[in-house]
């Protein structure tokens, strides 16, 4: 019978565990960083008027008022300003992809003269911020009949996201061997046929990435969307939680009610592709 292995574990190294310390705690500062706005945000959600202005108050409230969540449903179109929303953050998607899944793939599959210089425009299109052309988009915006509709920020959402589409796909479709597609033609199917039913199933996790960037710019967007949209009810939900930021009083409490609310949609996206998060950025990070 052979005796059991009594061999010791090699000891762990002091300089080891203290450099897993110290990442343990650099990754504990950043959390707190990052998530303590968000939680003083909902503590200030909970609180009365007469808390928040108080002299001794504290960040938590003493007694949680979550009616607070419901009164805003009353005091402002909260559905309406949330559906304004979905509708111009997922027309501007849905947009920018279908424009910029062919502009991608051809950047990536194809040579043509001045494709050098087309991707350079394309990484300067993304140095000007909305602010700067906000005078230009209203004009333009003007003349064709949509500076108080939301046609409007649908398109001017889905042009503004146009360069970081292309410019993120066509990493990723490089980073996809042509050899799939070259034997897909070789079995009869057209270019077409081929990157639909070879080349996109395989840069799902691209495309997924691509798609919940797109989103969250379109909804997060504020600047053009207070210039261009005077009408309540076409206001998205960004502009339209000003209702609480009164002349003379701003209702904390109910603004940063609706903010949560504001943020939810987006937690809940990167919930359902967290997974495809990180392989998809990688992929899309690949140097052509």
């Amino acid at each position: 019978m052979s005796e059991p292995n009594t061999a010791l574990k090699k000891p762990v190294s002091v300089k080891k565990v203290i450099l897993r310390l110290l990442l343990y705690f650099v990754v504990l500062d950043v959390c707190i960083i990052t998530l303590y706005p968000y939680f003083a945000m909902l503590c200030t959600a909970l609180k009365s008027r007469a808390e928040i202005f108080s002299p001794n108050g504290t960040v938590l409230p003493i007694t949680a008022l979550w009616s607070n969540f419901i009164d805003i449903w009353s005091r402002a179109p909260m559905a309406r300003y949330m559906l304004n929303s979905v509708l111009i953050a997922g027309g501007s998607t849905i947009i920018a992809m279908l424009c910029g899944i062919p502009a991608a793939y051809a950047l990536a599959r194809m040579k043509f003269k001045g494709q050098t210089a087309f991707l350079g425009v394309i990484i300067v299109s993304q140095m000007f911020a909305p602010v700067v052309l906000l005078i230009g988009i209203y004009k333009v915006m003007l003349s064709m009949g949509l500076t108080d509709s939301i046609l409007g920020l649908i398109f001017i959402n889905a042009a503004f996201n146009q360069a970081f589409t292309v410019w993120l796909l066509r990493g990723t479709f490089m980073g996809i061997s042509a050899e799939m597609e070259q034997a897909a033609t070789i079995d009869g199917c057209t270019r077409v046929q081929s990157m639909m039913k070879v080349l996109l199933p395989v840069a799902a996790p691209g495309i997924v990435t691509t798609l919940i960037f797109i989103f969250i710019n379109a909804w997060n967007e504020y600047t053009v969307a207070l210039c261009l949209i005077s009408t309540d009810g076409f206001k998205p939900l960004t502009v339209g939680i000003n209702t609480f930021n009164g002349y003379n009083i701003i209702e904390w409490q109910y603004l940063f009610a609706a903010s949560i609310f504001a943020i939810i949609p987006v937690v809940i996206l990167f919930m359902c592709i967290e997974k495809n998060l990180v392989s998809g950025l990688a992929s899309g990070g690949v140097k052509g």
